[in-house]
């Protein structure tokens, strides 16, 4: 035999068991579901590693979320608008119907109920939501055990969806519970309602009376019907001060917080939509929008006397507009447009805006 090929047989018999060998590992890898030629597991991330992408991860999640926080408060502030869009249509389709628009609530001699209707409440069947209104007999007060099926009811036109607190019943100690309401009617500047003559306030609505269109001197689109109140605002009641007519409203906030003083402190102002008085479902026009008037630590509304409740003293009222939109509150002006105002709104500008016949001038390019 050649010396080559006593070698190649050599190698041959050395080279088979290796072959095998090969042979066994790939079936054996095929079997466990890999590919012989499969690159090998990849290594861990590391401790730093992980912690640099949930950094980089929390970064991101901050850029994003103020501009979700806008586009969402961007998406309520148009539902509010469309919220007291929807209002003023009732509004005029009530004063088309009637030939008046509803009055504020009706006060009732001293022997009679106090806990009268609110406008509101008057309004239901133009906000489609007759059925609720069936269930009311407005000869009877809110506070019957009969109605309580009715104040247990959300309305969420009355709702602004940025209202932090919109869920919240309050619950009274006799039981009844009530729902919040956003936006308050317009009952004036400073005074609301004279209980001896009957008198009220300089707004757009007033209390037992209900007036027409034609009223509004000033012009429908220089007069605010109702603007925003935030729920669940503590209110002073029964100050006492002032406790005669004529009393002209405070020059500003420093003027203002001299009646701020007396009386007791309530923490449910504007989270009764049924209730007619003007802490609960008014706003006055004292100071400009978000104005915070602070007693004991807290931003308070403040009457002086409760109508209805009060048979000889006079009502006045600082019923500050206030809102969760960032710069300013949204209203309703009687033409049916609305709108926002800055917080920045001079005192006389927003005044002339409460009043339905005072003959002010609005000077439009502070409303921009």
């Amino acid at each position: 035999m050649q010396p080559i090929r006593i070698f190649r047989v050599l190698t041959g018999l050395w080279q088979k068991p290796l072959r095998e060998a090969a042979e066994a590992q790939a079936v054996a890898t095929e079997l466990r579901g890999f590919h012989p030629t499969c690159c090998p597991r990849p290594r861990a991330f590391t401790l730093i590693e992980l912690l640099v992408v949930i950094a980089i991860i929390g970064l991101l999640m901050a850029l994003l979320l103020p501009a979700i926080q806008r586009v969402r408060e961007a998406a309520n502030r148009a539902r509010c608008l469309n919220n007291l869009k929807q209002i003023g249509i009732a509004l005029h389709n009530h004063h088309a119907q009637l030939d008046s628009f509803p009055p504020a609530m009706i006060i009732r001699p001293a022997s009679s109920f106090t806990d009268d209707w609110s406008l509101q409440a008057r309004l239901l069947p133009y906000v489609e939501q007759d059925n609720l209104h069936r269930r009311i007999d407005f000869s009877k007060p809110y506070s019957d055990p009969s109605h309580w099926q009715v104040t247990e009811v959300p309305v969420a036109i009355y709702v602004c969806p940025s209202e932090v607190r919109k869920n919240q019943q309050h619950v009274e100690s006799s039981g009844q519970r009530h729902y919040v309401v956003n936006y308050g009617a317009n009952l004036g500047v400073w005074f609301v309602y004279d209980s001896p003559s009957g008198l009220s306030g300089d707004g757009v609505f007033s209390h037992t009376y209900p007036r027409q269109i034609s009223e509004i001197l000033d012009g429908t689109s220089n007069t605010v019907g109702f603007a925003e109140v935030k729920a669940w605002t503590p209110y002073l009641r029964d100050t006492g001060n002032p406790n005669t007519l004529n009393v002209p409203p405070p020059a500003d906030l420093s003027a203002a917080m001299s009646y701020v003083s007396g009386g007791s402190l309530r923490a449910n102002g504007h989270t009764e939509w049924v209730d007619g008085r003007v802490h609960q479902t008014g706003v006055t026009f004292t100071l400009p929008p978000n104005t915070q008037v602070l007693f004991s630590g807290q931003d308070v509304d403040v009457t002086s006397a409760r109508e209805g409740h009060a048979q000889t003293n006079p009502t006045y009222a600082i019923i500050t507009s206030r809102s969760y939109h960032p710069g300013g509150v949204n209203v309703l002006l009687m033409d049916g447009s609305t709108r926002q105002i800055r917080n920045a709104i001079s005192i006389s500008v927003w005044r002339a805006l409460g009043t339905r016949a005072g003959g002010e001038m609005v000077n439009w390019n502070e409303l921009q």
